[in-house]
């Protein structure tokens, strides 16, 4: 492929900045602007080397634009599996993007977003759901977010999707080989018992990654917490300590909140979506109806529900919630009593309750050892499960090998695309542009 370069620092001014080249006579061309005691050509793959960048030709011929460091890549020992060097040089804007020129008449092209990335995929040294958790791990703004793509990148999706794709595809042969034989009805390759037992636990393992994406795409975009509870029972309060600012308008006037407010916040390493609702109560103001409408709205989509009292008004108990609820009693400052846990939202003593939303948190984590994040990810394997759902009607009812043949191809397609076995580049070219430029 030929040579691509990139800035692949994040843009702006800092100590140092890094300027990715890489593809088909890549060293040879950063080659012409350094200076150095050892060639680059001539140096060995993994090795940093110390020089100047100077200009080749006129009419800047014997400028030095910086002092960098060099280090050298060679095929396939590389991120992309291609020759590569990686330029640390001085983190001027300046600096960098006369780099970049110089490298562009040198004989380079600027790089698509995601091109390294996508390079890497191509040259087998990713696979599809791994490049994707490049991008993740990027973007990730929490612990927990990154320890999820991380392990992505390692493998964790692909891993299991490949010993399952395995498996299944040595039954899809052998169902396609009584195909060739379809003169002799007698023969039967494919044991129907072993495949029937082998579609139930294809179908139980991908129902569970299935049920695993609403905590994957949690912890990628934030655990939901609705906090809930009648008019002036310190919701707006608690929204405010739990993000340490002043983010709602808390008043003794009742309906203040009208709308949903929403914030952010950490805890634990892990990144919590904080909801403050509308009070609930019955009203004939209408755009304070619209409000608890929301507030019923947020709350069946939360995982985490945070029901609060005051110790006077009452905690909702009628609402058909999916999440886990916290019930949890405020202004115990003033003497207040009641069931659940007890915080102070004004003095900011809610310690007990960011623990318990931490406790829930991570025991969702830990249910499933493997889980999906990406919405790409899920819509396959909802078709995949579909399909081995349809085969194992199939055996039920009696099916040919024909029609069972075609539900497994369909399901095996569907697990090819997430792992990139199977897949167009129209597909390729939605996700890598995407990927910043540089990556």
């Amino acid at each position: 492929m030929d040579a691509i370069c990139a800035i692949s620092t994040a843009f702006g001014t800092g100590g140092i900045a890094v300027i990715r080249v890489s593809g088909e006579g890549s060293i040879a061309i950063v080659d012409t602007l350094f200076k150095g005691r050892t060639r680059l050509c001539d140096a060995k793959g993994g090795s940093v080397h110390f020089g100047r960048i100077v200009a080749p030709q006129s009419p800047k011929e014997g400028e030095v634009l910086d002092e960098v460091l060099c280090s050298v890549f060679r095929a396939p020992h590389s991120f992309t599996g291609e020759d590569t060097v990686e330029i640390a040089c001085h983190g001027s804007l300046f600096i960098q993007q006369e780099l970049v020129r110089w490298l562009i008449d040198a004989g380079c092209r600027a790089a698509e977003p995601g091109e390294f990335t996508r390079r890497a995929f191509l040259n087998g040294k990713m696979d599809l759901t791994q490049a994707e958790a490049v991008a993740d791990l990027i973007a990730a703004q929490s612990k927990a977010e990154k320890d999820l793509a991380l392990s992505q990148l390692r493998g964790s999706v692909s891993t299991e999707l490949a010993a399952l794709r395995e498996r299944l595809l040595h039954f899809t042969s052998l169902i396609e080989l009584e195909l060739d034989f379809a003169d002799h009805e007698e023969l039967e390759f494919a044991d129907r018992g072993e495949l029937k037992d082998l579609a139930a636990e294809i179908e139980g393992k991908l129902g569970a990654l299935l049920a695993s994406f609403r905590t994957g795409n949690a912890i990628r975009n934030g655990i939901p917490v609705a906090i809930i509870g009648a008019p002036n029972v310190g919701k707006s309060t608690l929204l405010n300590a739990l993000v340490g600012e002043q983010r709602a308008i808390v008043s003794d006037i009742q309906g203040t909140t009208r709308d949903t407010i929403e914030d952010t916040v950490i805890l634990d390493g892990i990144l919590f979506r904080i909801i403050d609702t509308a009070g609930l109560r019955e009203t004939s103001d209408t755009i304070e109806q619209m409000g608890v409408e929301r507030s019923l709205q947020a709350a069946e989509k939360a995982q985490i529900i945070l029901s609060v009292s005051d110790g006077n008004a009452p905690q909702p108990e009628d609402m058909a919630l999916k999440g886990t609820v916290i019930r949890v009693v405020n202004k115990c400052d003033t003497g207040v009593q009641g069931e659940g846990i007890r915080i102070s939202a004004k003095n900011g003593e809610i310690e007990p309750l960011k623990q318990e939303m931490v406790r829930i948190a991570k025991e969702g984590m830990q249910s499933s050892a493997v889980m999906l994040s990406n919405a790409r990810h899920y819509e396959a394997i909802t078709r995949a499960h579909k399909a081995i759902e349809r085969v194992q009607e199939g055996l039920r009812d009696g099916l040919s090998g024909e029609l069972l043949a075609m539900d497994l191809q369909d399901c095996l397609a569907a697990i090819g695309e997430v792992t990139g076995q199977i897949t167009n580049a129209e597909v390729l070219s939605n996700i890598f542009s995407k990927f910043c430029i540089g990556k």
